[in-house]
């Protein structure tokens, strides 16, 4: 655990970092939407190409994309985004053609690379987070607690 914290940071490390400004974030979410689609078909054809190191491949790229966006934008959205995108080109990827052609079989390591690959998507977007909330914007003042009628 001491090399993780130190190639990543401790939690509170990490939740100290300052938010981008909300131009760049916008920015980086469309940037995580196209790499997201990119990842998701370079990973379709490697992890078929090289099982089952292929398959680790493309895991370990999806789950690094997916944490990239989340500490790039300090938001839980940052790793949805990419997550998004991956999900969207496997959809177009996982239809059969009229040909007959398909670019993901039937096969485990296909199996292993959607379920997985989502698994990865899902956990990088429930880690904590600079901001709680999905865009990064706080509340507009802070709540108080209300006992007896007063604050």
């Amino acid at each position: 655990m001491k090399v993780v914290s130190r190639v990543l940071g401790t939690r509170e490390q990490r939740l100290k970092e300052p938010l981008p400004p909300r131009g760049v974030r916008i920015a980086l979410y469309a940037a995580l939407f196209l790499l997201g689609g990119l990842v998701s078909l370079f990973g379709a054809f490697v992890q078929t190409v090289w099982p089952p190191v292929g398959l680790l491949l493309t895991l370990v790229a999806t789950a690094a994309l997916f944490y990239a966006g989340l500490r790039a934008t300090g938001t839980k959205l940052g790793a949805g985004v990419p997550l998004a995108g991956w999900f969207v080109v496997l959809m177009v990827l996982l239809a059969p053609r009229q040909e007959g052609d398909l670019v993901l079989e039937a096969s485990v390591t296909s199996y292993l690379y959607l379920f997985l690959g989502a698994v990865a998507g899902v956990v990088c977007a429930t880690l904590p987070t600079r901001s709680g909330f999905g865009f990064g914007v706080p509340p507009a003042e802070p709540r108080q607690a209300v006992r007896n009628g007063r604050p």
